[in-house]
């Protein structure tokens, strides 16, 4: 990750000079304020994204978590925006991670007047190994159809064609800490993970703000806890451990100009 984190800042320097850009991005405020958030990469270059906030997209831009965010106004992790984009004719039905990443740091620069600066903190968290007994995973069918769909809610997690490091990215969200991927499983996968939240955890999945009190269902003293979860539905574990990761801080951020 520090490799990626790293150029992704080196690249915000000549943003304007060599940007990786999509050819139509509409930004609109969300107007159903449901705390749903819903993000799709589309063949062709198209990016979907419902009920997203700022600190979302800085997440998924940088490859980074939410606790490795820090900075910026109270607005970045609140307002929610429906973001549609296109990147340029030509640019093939699958567009790499990397381009597409690269093209929401050319919004969040162009739109959001973003600028960052990057530091170093040692932080406690978690490594996803197989479970004693093999993993439960459904191989996905969805060759021809959306590759790395994702839905999340409180104590949810629904992906369709999802690699094992975009699992431990939405596992990351979901507890707050660092997840590191030592599965050594590749390929792409349907997940259905369920959980009972405990307090604190699963604020919004993607880094947005917790839900209204009102909002939140109370918890099942019964309910499988997170970890349970992975490891009864997806024959994983998740072990503790310790890490240094990458944060970046946001020193300037406006909200989107008009379309």
């Amino acid at each position: 990750m520090r490799y990626t984190f790293a150029c992704a800042l080196a690249l915000l320097a000549a943003v304007a000079a060599h940007a990786q850009k999509f050819e139509v991005a509409t930004i609109k405020p969300n107007a159903n304020n449901d705390h749903r958030v819903m993000m799709r990469m589309a063949p062709g270059g198209r990016v979907n994204m419902t009920g997203v906030t700022v600190r979302q997209l800085i997440s998924q831009a940088f490859n980074v978590r939410d606790f490795q965010i820090s900075g910026g106004p109270s607005w970045m992790g609140s307002d929610a925006w429906d973001i549609q984009a296109k990147a340029e004719d030509g640019a093939g039905d699958r567009v790499p991670r990397e381009t597409m990443q690269a093209m929401l740091r050319t919004l969040l620069v162009d739109r959001f007047a973003l600028k960052v600066r990057e530091e170093s903190q040692e932080a406690s968290g978690y490594v996803l190994l197989t479970g004693k007994s093999g993993p439960k995973l459904k191989v996905s069918e969805s060759a021809g159809g959306p590759q790395g769909m994702i839905r999340m809610g409180r104590g949810m997690i629904n992906t369709q064609g999802a690699t094992m490091a975009m699992l431990v990215q939405q596992l990351s969200q979901q507890l707050g800490k660092p997840v590191v991927d030592k599965t050594g499983i590749d390929g792409r996968y349907d997940i259905e993970l369920r959980w009972t939240p405990e307090p604190g955890q699963g604020l919004g999945g993607l880094g947005g703000p917790p839900p209204p009190p009102d909002a939140l269902p109370p918890a099942d003293p019964n309910g499988l806890t997170i970890f349970t979860a992975v490891q009864e539905q997806l024959g994983l574990r998740l072990d503790s451990q310790k890490t240094t990761v990458p944060v970046i801080i946001v020193e300037a951020l406006s909200r989107p100009s008009e379309n």
